[in-house]
């Protein structure tokens, strides 16, 4: 028998690869005396965890480097590459270096906020000769448009004297005329499940910036307006209307402007890189799961995602999370929904108890998952 485990990660726990082994060493031991197959395919939905997910399926390496984050605080950002079609592709997450995370231990300051490091991280990569760079946009803490990445790849930024304005973004107002880099020499995919505009009340400022400290909207709705008129003027292109173009305080449509990108649903654009639907086909029973199973599962999630890629082929699917909420409708896409958290136990220490609650869990359920695999 073949057995798929591909599991989302158990957030502030588990990476998806470790919930991976530890459901590996649960099933070891339930068909300890079988000839039983696992293979490991850690999913992700594009959002954090997603630069992890991709190298441990593909066995990549991950790339480290000096950057700085949001607010210009130097750190050593990760991103990771893989071999996938015959070629090197770098896979990164933007907020490895924009973040709201790393920057949550400061006074909140969007109108300096910078995706600076985010190019530098994808400047890196293209210095290695990557054919591709995958990149998943979500947990920014930026409103910039992607000005900073668009900085750090080349773009020159000028004033009406055709002086460099180099202090973005917080001296945009000051910019008036925008000069193109060499053009990117790879293809560009971002995972993006956000479809929001950059502008208007749908747009990146009124529904994410008061997250990041937007408190002046009209301020940064005309700064994002005047970013857009500038790149259709000066680079010939108009992506303002694009679902997700407000993804990421308008990193979507600076990644699209500045780069050529594509934006792709998430869990599409990495079960696609890790040939999970081939390994779904040739597996006899599929495993997934992640920290939280409920209604926001059911929208793209990861988990939702490899149970609708096992519906497709026939195949039966189990779901393991450390807490399931009742009354989710979660058992019309899993054949088996299984809780690692005891009743009884705080949420923190089974956080910490991860890996030994989720192998324990596939153990005492050996029953059960026999029968949906023989």
């Amino acid at each position: 028998m073949r057995i798929l485990v591909a599991m989302d990660k158990f957030k502030g726990s588990l990476t998806a690869a470790q919930a991976g082994e530890a459901v590996r060493r649960g099933l070891l031991r339930v068909f300890e005396n079988e000839q039983a197959a696992i293979d490991l395919c850690p999913v992700a939905d594009g959002g954090e965890g997603t630069t992890d997910a991709v190298v441990s399926a593909l066995g990549g390496e991950q790339v480290s480097l000096a950057a700085h984050d949001a607010q210009w605080r130097p750190i050593t950002a990760h991103y990771g590459i893989v071999q996938h079609q015959g070629g090197a592709e770098a896979v990164m997450e933007m907020s490895a270096t924009a973040g709201l995370a790393q920057v949550s231990d400061l006074p909140l300051d969007p109108a300096a906020a910078t995706t600076h490091g985010t190019g530098v991280m994808m400047r890196d990569a293209l210095a290695r000769g990557v054919k591709r760079i995958v990149i998943g946009i979500g947990g920014s803490a930026t409103n910039d448009g992607g000005i900073g990445m668009a900085q750090a790849l080349g773009f020159v930024f000028r004033d009406a004297q055709g002086r460099e304005v180099e202090a973005l973004p917080a001296e945009f107002e000051s910019v008036e005329r925008i000069e193109r880099a060499p053009p990117v020499k790879c293809e560009i995919l971002v995972a993006c499940d956000v479809r929001n505009p950059l502008l208007g009340a749908e747009g990146a400022t009124r529904v994410y910036g008061p997250q990041k400290g937007v408190r002046d909207i009209d301020f940064f709705e005309a700064r994002l307006t005047k970013l857009a008129d500038l790149v259709a003027r000066d680079l010939g292109t108009d992506f303002r209307d694009e679902p997700g173009a407000g993804a990421a305080g308008g990193l979507g449509f600076g990644l699209m402007s500045f780069c050529g990108a594509r934006l792709v649903p998430g869990f599409d654009l990495v079960a696609s890189i890790t040939g999970l639907e081939a390994r779904l086909a040739a597996a006899d029973l599929i495993i997934t799961g992640e920290g939280r199973l409920d209604g926001q599962t059911l929208h793209g999630k990861g988990p939702a995602g490899v149970a609708a890629l096992a519906r497709s082929a026939g195949k039966k699917c189990i779901a393991l999370a450390g807490v399931i909420e009742p009354g989710a409708e979660l058992s019309r896409i899993f054949d088996l929904l299984l809780q690692t958290k005891p009743a009884a136990m705080e949420v923190s220490e089974a956080m910490r108890a991860g890996a030994r609650l989720l192998e324990e869990k596939v153990v005492e359920n050996a029953g059960l998952i026999r029968e949906l695999v023989l």
